[in-house]
């Protein structure tokens, strides 16, 4: 076997150029990194006489950022990551257009039909699947999770029909099982 653990040897080829996937990652990271310490350095004292403040955290994780950085700039040059599968565009674009298809309808459709949506323009993306079956399932299963936080949570999610229906009912399930109970 190999000397790597997963068994693919990075490429030793000192005429390949660069991985460009990896020097963009690398870009980000300090870029992320020169943010956060900008932002950080912008933070007041907090404790003139302590050697820990409210900066020392963020000034490590932009330390470590950097690090990143630079670790990730090296192993770019030396071509230590392996070679990638070609990305396919098609299930990135179902799901992306089911985030985008829920923050356009979830005001007028209510979160259960337009998270429904979502739910099935993802599960599109990882597969082929019937929408007949995967879009009613992701209805029901998002209006099931719109129950449990607007009502048992007492959280604020937009309501469109299913929910005003799914809280009616609720209503009145509550109503009927404690009037059961007083009776008793």
């Amino acid at each position: 076997m190999s000397g790597t653990k997963s068994g693919i040897e990075p490429s030793t080829n000192p005429s390949r150029r660069p991985d460009g996937a990896a020097l963009i990652i690398a870009l980000i990271l300090i870029a992320i990194a020169a943010l956060l310490a900008f932002d950080t350095s912008r933070l007041g004292g907090g404790g003139a006489y302590a050697r820990i403040g409210p900066a020392t955290v963020p000034y490590a994780i932009a330390a470590c950022l950097a690090g990143l950085s630079i670790w990730t700039l090296i192993a770019a040059f030396r071509r230590d990551f392996p070679e990638r599968e070609p990305q396919e565009f098609a299930p990135v674009l179902w799901i992306v257009g089911g985030l985008v298809a829920q923050m356009v309808l979830i005001k007028f459709t209510g979160f259960s039909i337009a998270t429904g949506i979502l739910f099935a323009m993802t599960a599109r993306g990882f597969a082929r699947i019937n929408f007949a079956i995967v879009l009613p399932a992701g209805i029901i299963l998002s209006g099931l999770i719109w129950l449990i936080f607007a009502k048992l949570l007492q959280l604020s999610l937009p309501a469109g029909l299913p929910e005003q229906w799914l809280g009616a009912g609720a209503q009145w399930l509550v109503t009927t099982v404690s009037s059961l109970f007083q009776r008793a």
